[in-house]
């Protein structure tokens, strides 16, 4: 039987930049003992270790093998592949979003870490945002959300194609404000409008779609990743109120009606570090997996990333239809 008191032994597959931040963050974490790391670079695999004092492993599996826990941070394309022999392995994963590169192959990662009785965790790290703490408690009655989700182009990696432009940016950025959204308003999509484009890539560099849900609420969400001003920006209107959170400037603003007139309020964002808290709430949810044999669920499950995905697979189909149906694509060279 696990103890209480025994560090999870993890690991991490895929040590790019966000890699990195996982290894630092899971030694940092006071109930884990960070085993080791994998990368399909070998020198940066051997970098990072070393910066740990932790092994650089040859293969995925044998990571596995020393771990009862790991993140996989590789391209979306290499989702399934990589975590599917592990899930048989019956260890417990930490999946970067989105949660695979189809729906299909998503469903087929939720059904297999089910049937393994595994903690299969999504990065959805803005859910663990000081910012969607207060949006969750304050849910109710929301009728409107404005969400901007803009990044500048990722810098090139030799031998590799640009992070993130091997899925649309629907699938790449924008899926984060689609999960917060779909938590926010808690009803099924009945409808969506959605236009996009490639710019800089071969997939969509720049995305905006309108929903409306089967409750009346509407969202209207845009992502980009070629624009030279970054933004991160989620509004949310509701019956008695108006909270617009910048994520980018960690500050957020609230103005309520009440009885008295309206009141303002001004919210802090630096409270806590997501990642972190991301990664915290895994390792807490295993090691009590481990010490009762009762699967706990993380705070964002396979099926959170596989709703997610869903919406965000859905909305690419239409744009990618709209462009062809128009030759859009004509005047992508």
């Amino acid at each position: 039987m696990f103890e209480k008191k025994e560090k999870l032994k993890v690991g991490v597959i895929g040590v790019g930049v966000l890699g990195k931040h996982h290894t630092r963050l899971y030694n940092e974490n006071p109930n884990a003992e960070l085993v080791g790391v994998y990368d399909i670079s070998k020198s940066t695999a051997k970098e990072v270790a070393a910066q740990y004092g932790v092994e650089a492993f040859d293969t995925e599996l044998a990571l596995a093998e020393k771990c009862d826990a790991l993140t996989i941070a590789v391209p979306a394309t290499r989702h399934y592949e990589t975590a599917m022999p592990i899930i048989e392995m019956k260890k417990h994963l930490l999946m970067e979003k989105p949660l695979a590169a189809t729906v299909q192959e998503a469903r087929t990662l939720v059904d297999a870490a089910n049937k393994q009785g595994i903690v299969f965790a999504v990065g959805h790290v803005e859910r663990f945002n000081a910012a969607m703490d207060f949006l969750q408690k304050n849910s109710s009655n929301t009728l409107f959300i404005e969400a901007h989700r803009l990044a500048k182009y990722p810098p090139p990696r030799p031998g590799q194609h640009r992070r993130g432009t091997e899925v649309s940016v629907v699938l790449d950025l924008m899926i984060h404000d689609l999960d917060l959204v779909l938590t926010m308003v808690g009803s099924e999509v009945e409808h969506f409008d959605a236009v996009g484009m490639p710019v800089l890539s071969k997939t969509e560099d720049i995305a905006n779609v309108r929903i409306k849900f089967k409750n009346g609420a509407v969202a209207n969400v845009t992502a980009s990743r070629i624009s030279s001003d970054p933004m991160r920006k989620f509004r949310v209107f509701q019956t008695d109120s108006y909270i617009s959170m910048d994520y980018a400037k960690s500050s957020g603003r609230i103005v309520k009606k009440s009885f008295l007139g309206v009141g303002t309020k001004s919210v802090s964002l630096c409270e806590k570090n997501a990642l972190a808290a991301e990664i915290a709430d895994f390792v807490d949810a295993v090691r009590a997996t481990k010490a009762t044999g009762t699967r706990v669920l993380p705070k964002v499950p396979g099926e959170a990333g596989l709703r997610a995905l869903e919406l965000a697979s859905a909305i690419t189909e239409e744009i990618q239809r709209y462009n062809k149906a128009y030759n859009l694509y004509r005047f992508k060279k």
